[in-house]
């Protein structure tokens, strides 16, 4: 072993060292540090076009960048979530005193079933009104508990949420001044050919603008949609639903049907038929076909991986990574895929006897 490959491994185990020691430092953060990364890609091109157009300094560009992010992207999240943690906690108070009676819209809409369907319920073992009250009640206090106890850990959590929360406008200013000379750095540092290199970075950055401009944007048009229409049709809690219908937009083959379909055939067997027809027609044809219509805008037909691979990703991204996951898990997903795909196109010929 001669002296310069000794002096290259060792310069190897070096960086690997320290490249786990700084990756250790970052996990209290990695919350700010991945959303700076993800914003910074996401608004990158608008601040290319400000300093394009206007010829101002990157500083002054990447500011009013940073400014518009904060104005469209981040403070609507913290208003809706300080909502939601208040709606959840007027929902756990109601069902907990009882003035929501989970257990009379139960009987109200068995009875309102055709015999048949009521004998196939009870056939199937659903029929037991007070065993199916009981678990939907305590399903109902969980789901609300949760939303309720999150004023005080958040109350609790309050300075690292506030840190973190500069630390993310403090990265994400410098990754929009300087992030195309770090993405020329990290490109030049991977072992691979050029047009390799360029063509994962294309996909990476393809993958986390699809997924946050275009599925974000087609979930949070769906859940306003149909938490317009619960509120305008006097659903309690209709910005929870909301909510929910926004985050299962973000899943392929289930999609806020699963929400508002249950609810328009409730209205329908309880006699309130035009709430049931308004629901049911605003649920197919306003609410269904957004995702016809803004996804292959927004997203385009380029970027889209099949439809079971988004869903396995999202979940399984959001079992490991908690919400982060609804984006870390596809573009996982997505490169896995293109690494596999740029293997098998380089990877010696085997020649057969």
């Amino acid at each position: 072993m001669n002296q310069k490959s000794l002096q290259f491994k060792s310069l190897t185990v070096l960086l690997l060292l320290v490249t786990v020691a700084f990756i250790w430092i970052l996990l209290p953060f990695y919350g700010a540090v991945f959303w700076a990364v993800i914003l910074g890609i996401v608004f990158a091109p608008m601040q290319r076009r400000l300093q394009q157009r206007f010829g101002w300094q990157r500083n002054l560009t990447s500011l009013c960048t940073l400014s518009v992010c904060v104005v469209i992207a981040i403070l609507p999240v913290i208003v809706i979530s300080v909502l939601l943690v208040q709606e959840g906690a007027t929902l756990y108070d109601n069902i907990e005193s009882g003035k929501l009676d989970i257990g009379a819209y139960l009987a109200q809409f068995k009875h309102s079933l055709p015999p048949y369907f009521q004998h196939l319920l009870d056939r199937f073992g659903m029929g037991e009104l007070n065993a199916l009250r009981e678990k939907i009640v305590k399903a109902a206090m969980q789901g609300s508990q949760v939303l309720a106890t999150q004023a005080f850990s958040f109350g609790q959590g309050t300075f690292d949420f506030v840190v973190s929360f500069f630390i993310m406008l403090y990265l994400l200013f410098f990754f929009l001044r300087d992030g195309a000379e770090l993405a020329r750095k990290v490109r030049t540092a991977v072992p691979l050919e050029e047009h390799h290199k360029r063509r994962l970075q294309l996909k990476f950055n393809r993958v986390v603008r699809a997924t946050v401009k275009g599925n974000l944007l087609v979930a949070i048009t769906q859940g306003a949609l149909g938490g317009a229409i619960f509120w305008f049709l006097d659903i309690p809690s209709a910005l929870l639903w909301a909510v929910l219908m926004a985050f299962l937009s973000l899943l392929p083959a289930v999609g806020a049907g699963i929400v508002w379909a249950p609810v328009a055939v409730y209205f329908l067997l309880s006699g309130m038929i035009w709430q049931g027809v308004v629901l049911g027609l605003f649920g197919v044809f306003v609410i269904g076909l957004v995702d016809n219509v803004l996804r292959p805008v927004l997203v385009g037909k380029d970027t889209r991986m099949p439809d079971y691979m988004i869903l396995i990703s999202t979940l399984g991204g959001m079992a490991v990574f908690g919400l982060n996951g609804f984006v870390i898990g596809p573009l996982i997903a997505a490169l896995f895929m293109s690494s596999w795909a740029l293997f098998v196109e380089t990877r010696p010929k085997v020649q057969l006897p």
